[in-house]
């Protein structure tokens, strides 16, 4: 718990970030999760984990401002799993499937990559020299079977 930044939130709601001594909004918090900061939300009096709710908070605006992640019967499934006995089940379902979706999405953000960096010139370059030395071994093999034909005999390669 030590590597994770500490957030105190105290009654006035005032959120305080004890690792850049400074007050903090929920705003500060989300740019934290974009930028896979680890942290955790504690009350000042009780020590509580708030991280949680704090979350749900920002889900909440987030949901309200623009364009929803959620849509009413995704919620409404969500809320109707709550004290069902696949409660457990479905967050895990839940969890391994939002897993998957942000593992491939970083395959694809590398693939991406790779070939948005990928000097075009360089790489045509690459395979030219390839094409190039395959086209000199092919007429070396060529040339090399070609001196022995099968009319001279090996006295005459001699």
């Amino acid at each position: 718990m030590e590597d994770k930044r500490i957030i105190k939130k105290y009654p006035n709601r005032r959120l305080y970030d004890t690792e850049e001594s400074k007050y903090i909004t929920l705003e500060d918090i989300k740019k934290l999760v974009i930028n896979n900061k680890e942290f955790i939300v504690k009350d000042v009096k009780s020590e509580e984990d708030l991280t949680r709710s704090i979350l749900l908070q920002i889900i909440s605006e987030q949901e309200d401002d623009g364009e929803p992640l959620f849509s009413t019967q995704a919620l409404s499934h969500i809320i109707r799993f709550y004290g069902d006995s696949v409660q457990s089940v479905a967050g895990d379902y839940l969890q391994k499937s939002i897993d998957l979706f942000v593992s491939q999405q970083k395959q694809i953000q590398d693939q991406l990559q790779s070939a948005v960096s990928t000097n075009p010139i360089s790489t045509m370059t690459e395979l030219t020299e390839k094409n190039l030395d395959t086209w000199k071994k092919m007429q070396e093999s060529f040339f090399e079977n070609a001196m022995q034909s099968p009319f001279t005999s090996k006295k005459d390669n001699e």
